[in-house]
């Protein structure tokens, strides 16, 4: 570790007046008078007060309250952490709730609820010690009687989690202590205290044991819910016995969402609103010329895939998949609708800054004369299909326009049929022959697959069936050599690249704007505004 021995030494009580000085407003020039008058040189002095300065600048306060908006809103909104399935209702998880792990800047986990993790049987038992001084927000102490329950919730079919096939690994969940869970896998997986911190984003949050009323949330969370209405709005306060010293900083959170991105940048621009999820990259310009907005940049493996199902004409024809794969002009994506915000993807969900990327992939071009070739075998050229857009995916719009005027190229029509964001998730997503979809970053290999590739998996958009990487798939999690599960998963890759009807043009970064007097925003590669956990990091720098 590096020290540096420039900055000035001051004692504790010295420390305590300068931050005291530039919290009554005290400038610079005010702090350094103060010092000289102490009897430090100016040299020293100013030196001092440029380290005070800085400090003050970047250490959380305490107060004040913000408006968040997120770019979807519907009647189903749901306080239900095993149930949500938009990105408001992971932040609210995030607000209300807590896991047992989370995941850092790194995507390492980290304990939470836990105080201990540790697994046995080639990671197919794992126990797991909780803290004990963790209160839910009625007032009553954690057990392992609520992290039990809280597990085992998603596994019941009735509820319909989507976060269901992570659950059904857990074959016994037991409490083996008033403080000590056990957990018995179907098979070893090494990655279970990842799947515990992000599995699905909120899947696996705790809640109170027998909870089945979710109208409002009772967790063991930063805040707590004073108002919540699905479609609407919620009103987070902060909760003063929160088991994380000093956290939350603010004093209320107000969420809602806004469809349409012009409004939420209006709202931001206009000062009614501090933060924004959900900000396209042709809107970039207006945010990074207003002088009291800030761009948030989150770098990873989110992708809105242009997807043709498997099942039914014309994606069950494997032609047909190959034509539209060889229509994405990959490079004209990402400079015309990212602006450059995204990196060259190809066809497959795992990203290169993910460990187990396989850059041995031959990476697939755009090319008409292929394209028109598997077109004409396919025997639907000249034929017209509809392609369902929504600003619920985003930039789906933009993308589809291009490969609309691409495939004309080569006979193929493509009808755009747009629909709202609002209920795209429920009435759309999943249920035309070809539409657009939108996946957030995930924080393993493992769970990219498990939730959207395995055959049975909930999010399968394209209905991909395929043996081999099912069985890669549980082979991979009980191997502890990262060489040899870097060769599985290289091998997923190839046949998701190969067979699937997600088609994966580029990587794209989240994009989020907020007021430049928010504070505490740190990237966390799985998700945008902190893998929807801003509420506990987040300060005015009033």
């Amino acid at each position: 570790m590096t020290f540096d021995f420039r900055a000035p030494v001051i004692g504790s009580a010295e420390a305590l007046r300068l931050a005291s000085a530039f919290r009554r407003g005290a400038t610079r020039r005010d702090v350094i008078r103060m010092l000289m008058a102490a009897g430090m040189s100016a040299a020293v002095a100013g030196t001092t007060a440029s380290f005070a300065e800085t400090a003050h600048a970047q250490t959380p306060r305490r107060g004040g309250k913000i408006r968040v908006v997120g770019g979807l809103t519907s009647a189903v909104e749901t306080l239900d952490p095993a149930k949500g399935y938009m990105g408001t209702d992971w932040s609210r998880g995030r607000m209300f709730y807590s896991g047992l792990t989370v995941l850092d800047e790194t995507l390492t986990p980290q304990l939470a609820l836990a105080e201990e993790v540790a697994s046995s049987e080639r990671a197919t038992v794992w126990n797991i010690k909780l803290r004990r001084d963790v209160r839910f927000h009625d007032g009553s102490l954690l057990t392992s009687a609520d992290v039990v329950y809280s597990l085992r919730r998603p596994r019941n079919p009735a509820l319909g989690s989507g976060f269901r096939i992570f659950a059904e690994q857990m074959e016994e969940i037991t409490a083996s202590g008033p403080h000590e869970v056990r957990i018995r896998l179907s098979g070893p997986n090494v990655d279970l205290p990842v799947i515990l911190a992000a599995a699905g984003v909120v899947g696996f949050l705790i809640v109170k044991d027998g909870t089945t009323d979710f109208r409002t949330a009772n967790g063991t969370g930063p805040y707590k819910c004073a108002e919540f209405q699905p479609g609407v709005r919620s009103i987070a306060v902060r909760n003063t016995e929160y088991f994380k010293a000093g956290k939350p900083y603010l004093d209320e959170i107000e969420m809602f969402g806004i469809a349409d991105e012009l409004a939420r940048i209006n709202a931001l621009l206009s000062g009614e609103v501090h933060l924004i999820t959900g900000v396209t990259p042709r809107s970039v310009q207006r945010i990074t010329s207003a002088p009291n907005l800030a761009l948030f940049e989150t770098k990873g493996g989110s992708y809105n895939p242009l997807t043709l199902k498997l099942d039914t004409a014309p994606g069950s024809n494997p032609d047909f998949v190959l034509a539209v794969k060889y229509l994405l002009n990959r490079e004209q994506i990402r400079r015309a609708v990212y602006r450059d915000y995204a990196v060259i993807a190809n066809d497959q969900p795992v990203d290169p800054s993910n460990r187990f990327y396989d850059p041995g992939l031959p990476q697939r071009p755009f090319d008409l004369d292929k394209a028109r070739f598997h077109l004409q075998r396919s025997g639907f050229a000249n034929q017209t299909f509809p392609m369902v857009v929504s600003p619920a995916a985003p930039n789906s719009e933009e993308i589809a326009q291009l490969v609309q005027q691409t495939a004309r190229q080569i006979g193929l029509n493509f009808d755009l049929q747009r629909v709202p964001g609002d209920g795209y998730w429920t009435s759309h997503w999943m249920k035309h022959p070809i539409f657009y979809g939108s996946a957030a970053a995930k924080p393993s290999a493992d769970v990219i697959f498990t939730q959207n590739f395995q055959s049975q998996a909930p999010w399968n958009e394209s209905v991909f069936r395929n043996e081999r990487l099912d069985k890669l798939l549980l082979e991979s999690r009980a191997e502890a050599d990262d060489n040899k599960r870097r060769e599985m998963y290289g091998e997923m890759q190839r046949l998701v690249h190969e067979g699937s009807g997600v088609c994966i043009p580029v990587f794209s970064s989240t994009l989020d704007a907020h007021v430049r007097n928010l504070k505490g925003l740190r990237p966390i590669a799985i998700s945008p505004i902190m893998g929807y956990n801003f509420a506990e990091n987040v300060w005015l720098d009033q």
